[in-house]
């Protein structure tokens, strides 16, 4: 979560005690002596909030706040103010400020509005660079990259759920991109033009899950890796959404939930009223033609955020990637992408030293298994999509070890 303040004061020792404190609880501080130094701090989309002082020589607190609400009204600022000035803070707050402070406050005070600041803070950063991706495109064709038949499928299921107001249960092996994939579920219903409210399962109790979904009020609200939701939670959950929800709910999990409520460990009404409408993002392994593209996209990406130009990523390079299982999926990949660009070696780069041969040898392995996962360990239907006569299908699943059964679900 951001954690950026931007601490207003023209006293000096006092600008500093502040900012002392709170570069002390992990924040990260920028200070400025006055209104004219703080508008050089600020910008729509600042990432963070402000805490100013309300009485200044010359322009002072209101001024900064008048600036800082024409320049972007949805960014909280928080105002100081002295023994005295309690009627000025009520009429900033009338004005639009988030919250004021009594000085000296202690530091708990100071730290649980802050808190509390940053959190809105971030969540309306979030929601608009949702409405930004949602404005330029078809969301899932764009975030959701591939061209095999797996991703495709993918991206049709995506678009069929995501039109109706039922509760999606999104499930995929560790860093698939199950949250990735419950955003854009977000931007294709009717709740895009709301909020989409993420929280961990594992931290919800009965206080976050009423603020959860009120937070979340028209739009969409997603609860991760649903499985570690507490027994107790899991019973309020179930039953806040069989009331007339203000926000429609999606659960991920990278957890299998069948054998989770099998061992008594889930609640299995939940269970069956998420599994209605459900989303499978395929690993990596099963889809090894999409890794090119994914890996392009990776790096660009990757050179973008280090301020780095891409690097020319070369056929054998692609080769070696595609040879790989990636048990870690798309997060994996992009690791491996942020490598690629930093220039540090990797496996992929002593795959990339093996021989033509060898790294032919592995991309035809991981395009049998992917085959053999996609059409349920049948042979023919795998044989028949690959466009390869049966018998040399099954020479080269004798070469490399794989048994049709195996990938049997």
């Amino acid at each position: 979560m951001i954690r950026k303040v931007l601490v207003v004061d023209d006293d000096k020792p006092v600008r500093e005690a502040l900012a002392q404190t709170l570069e002390l609880a992990d924040y990260d501080v920028q200070s400025a002596g006055s209104f004219i130094e703080a508008k050089d701090h600020i910008e729509r989309d600042f990432a963070g909030v402000i805490l100013s002082d309300i009485r200044m020589p010359g322009r002072d607190g209101f001024h900064l706040l008048n600036h800082t609400q024409k320049l972007d009204d949805e960014l909280p600022v928080i105002l100081l103010t002295g023994e005295g000035d309690i009627p000025m803070a009520v009429r900033a707050m009338g004005e639009g400020a988030f919250d004021f402070l009594e000085k000296p406050c202690a530091p708990e005070a100071l730290t649980s509005v802050l808190e509390r600041a940053l959190k809105t803070r971030a969540l309306v950063l979030e929601n608009r660079r949702l409405k930004t991706q949602l404005e330029t495109g078809d969301p899932a064709a764009r975030m959701l990259f591939g061209t095999s038949e797996l991703a495709e499928e993918l991206r049709q299921r995506v678009r069929s759920v995501a039109r109706t107001r039922a509760e999606v249960l999104v499930t995929g092996p560790p860093g698939a991109g199950v949250s990735k994939v419950a955003e854009v579920i977000h931007f294709l219903s009717p709740g895009a033009p709301g909020p989409f409210v993420k929280h961990s399962s594992a931290s919800l109790d009965a206080t976050a899950l009423e603020t959860a979904f009120q937070a979340a009020a028209g739009g969409n609200l997603f609860l991760d890796e649903i499985s570690t939701l507490p027994t107790d939670m899991q019973y309020a959950v179930l039953e806040r959404i069989e009331q007339d929800a203000e926000a429609r709910l999606i659960a991920g999990s990278t957890a299998d939930l069948e054998n989770a409520v099998a061992a008594g460990n889930f609640h299995a009404e939940l269970y069956y009223r998420l599994d209605v409408m459900r989303v499978n993002v395929p690993p990596l392994a099963d889809r090894p033609e999409d890794i090119p593209v994914l890996f392009r996209h990776y790096v660009a990406q990757a050179a973008e955020q280090a301020g780095l130009e891409a690097r020319e990523i070369t056929p054998d390079h692609l080769a070696a990637l595609m040879a790989q299982d990636w048990p870690g999926n798309a997060r994996s990949l992009m690791s491996a992408a942020m490598r690629f660009v930093l220039g540090m070696p990797d496996a992929t780069t002593e795959a990339a030293e093996l021989g033509l041969t060898e790294q032919m040898a592995r991309v035809e392995r991981s395009l049998l298994i992917a085959a053999l996962g996609r059409q349920n360990g049948r042979a023919s239907a795998a044989a028949k999509a690959l466009k390869l006569p049966r018998k040399t299908f099954y020479d080269k699943l004798a070469r490399y070890g794989l048994r049709p059964d195996d990938y049997r679900r």
